[in-house]
Parts: C-alpha cells; structure tokens; sequence
C-alpha cells in the first residue's frame, strides 16, 4: 500500500463512483483489499464496508421484528388487545 496523500480531485472522483450502484461496492472492495490504494483510502473503504453490513444487519433485523408484529397481529384478529 501507499502511503501518499489523497488529493481532493481524487476524493471527488470517489464519491461520484459511490454514487453509482453495485461500482461502489465493487471499487470499495477493491480499495479496501486490492494492491495500490493509498493507506487513508484504504482504511476508509474498510470502514465503509464494515458500515454497510451493520446496515443491512440492522435493516434485516427491523424487517424480521416489523413481519413479526404483523403476523402477531393478524393472528390476533387484528387487535392488539
């Protein structure tokens, strides 16, 4: 890995590539685990991959609690009393 620092124009032209679905996780994955990024940019696909799985850890977790709330209740006759 490099060590030199990342200049604004190539932070630019990260953050439109993240803009773009599936590319950003792909080039994430290559920054983050590829040869040649530099340290910072590296650290922060990192960080930002490690971001995504706790998201879709917690949306998949409030989609399991919302179809069981759901089913609860259509198994009570729709009240919740």
């Amino acid at each position: 890995m490099e060590n030199r620092p990342v200049s604004v124009g190539d932070w630019m032209l990260t953050y439109l590539l993240m803009c773009i679905p599936l590319v950003n996780i792909i080039m994430l994955l290559v920054w983050a685990f590829g040869g040649g990024a530099p340290e910072s940019k590296s650290n922060w696909a990192k960080a930002s991959l490690i971001w995504m799985v706790i998201g879709i850890v917690l949306t998949v977790m409030l989609i399991m609690a919302a179809g069981g709330l759901a089913a609860a209740l259509s198994a009570s006759g729709g009240s919740a009393y």
